[in-house]
């Protein structure tokens, strides 16, 4: 009986994901954004981590003396980096425009975002996201997060700067 008690108080108390995180490409996109924008301080990881297919990888590209060079992470792996950042620095991040492309049980979503550290605030940063996602049986899910910075000699076209004006799901 303990256990019993004990399972569904932590069921209770313990994170979880939105149902509706899973119900759309768009739901799925707008979630990701949601759990890692917020105040300096922890982020709902148990959320975060429900949005990913199994295997999925996180990457960022990073620009060096010697090129671009990508950055892979898993959802883990992000969550250790990213989240001892978020813990002192408040971290805002918005998307300004979108376009969608899917076939059968697959999407591709160009995500152009702004990064803040307060809402309202100039953004410090902008670039893209180009999410790949995949229906599964229980909805959908990103299975990759690669990204690129706007930087000097690499703006962001504008054709990204807009939303077309319907977008599948």
């Amino acid at each position: 009986m303990k256990l019993f008690v004990y399972a569904a108080v932590l069921s209770v108390l313990a994170p979880f994901a939105l149902a509706s995180d899973s119900d759309s490409i768009d739901s799925a996109v707008r979630a990701c954004y949601d759990v890692i924008s917020g105040p300096a301080g922890t982020r709902d990881w148990a959320r975060f981590h429900s949005l990913f297919a199994d295997g999925a990888r996180l990457i960022p590209v990073r620009t060096t003396p010697q090129g671009s060079s990508p950055v892979v992470m898993t959802p883990a792996d992000y969550e250790k980096r990213a989240g001892a950042n978020f813990e002192k620095t408040a971290f805002y991040e918005s998307e300004v425009a979108h376009r969608v492309e899917t076939f059968g049980d697959i999407a591709h979503v160009f995500s152009t975002y702004e990064s803040r550290r307060a809402p309202g605030d100039k953004p410090f940063a902008r670039g893209i996201n180009s999410f790949q996602l995949i229906k599964t049986g229980t909805g959908w899910k990103i299975m990759t997060i690669l990204w690129d910075s706007e930087r000097e000699g690499q703006p962001i076209p504008s054709k990204y700067l807009t939303s077309p004006k319907t977008t599948p799901n």
